[in-house]
């Protein structure tokens, strides 16, 4: 499930993480069963608000991932790497809200979604919904989106 073990100090304890448990509960994404794994990650210092289990990601690429929605038009044409997946990914749709990618090979994909505050990630498997996958983590995003997170 998703863990917010990251923020547990009370200069961090505020509305972004008591709302992903809250709301979600621990294993919210991953219960769908087409969220592989989930990160929520906090736009303004790109820190690891919440992952789920064994899913590591390293500061540069929690920055990286903040940071794709600034060149949509590379993005597009040149896909991106995930080293936490060990994946590379081809661009299916980049927007202002949103990143769809592909795996290569066909081995899933994965959904970005930005918020005002946040970028939740989402990965799928071959042998998941990638549609249920896009829903969940859109749908997990409005909820922060309807809050003015």
């Amino acid at each position: 499930g998703i863990n917010a073990e990251y923020g547990n100090n009370e200069e961090d304890e505020d509305e972004e993480s008591s709302g992903i448990n809250a709301e979600y509960g621990q294993d919210g994404l991953i219960s769908t069963g087409h969220v592989e794994h989930a990160a929520i990650i906090r736009r303004k210092d790109s820190s690891l608000r919440a992952s789920s289990v064994g899913f590591m990601l390293d500061p540069e690429e929690l920055s990286m991932i903040v940071k794709l929605f600034r060149e949509p038009t590379i993005l597009r044409s040149d896909g991106f790497n995930l080293g936490s997946t060990g994946l590379e990914y081809q661009c299916l749709r980049s927007d202002k809200n949103s990143i769809y990618g592909r795996a290569e090979g066909s081995t899933g994909g994965v959904i970005i979604a930005k918020t005002n505050t946040l970028v939740i990630i989402g990965t799928y498997t071959p042998s998941m919904f990638p549609s249920i996958c896009v829903e969940t983590i859109e749908n997990f995003a409005d909820y922060f989106r309807d809050k003015g997170k």
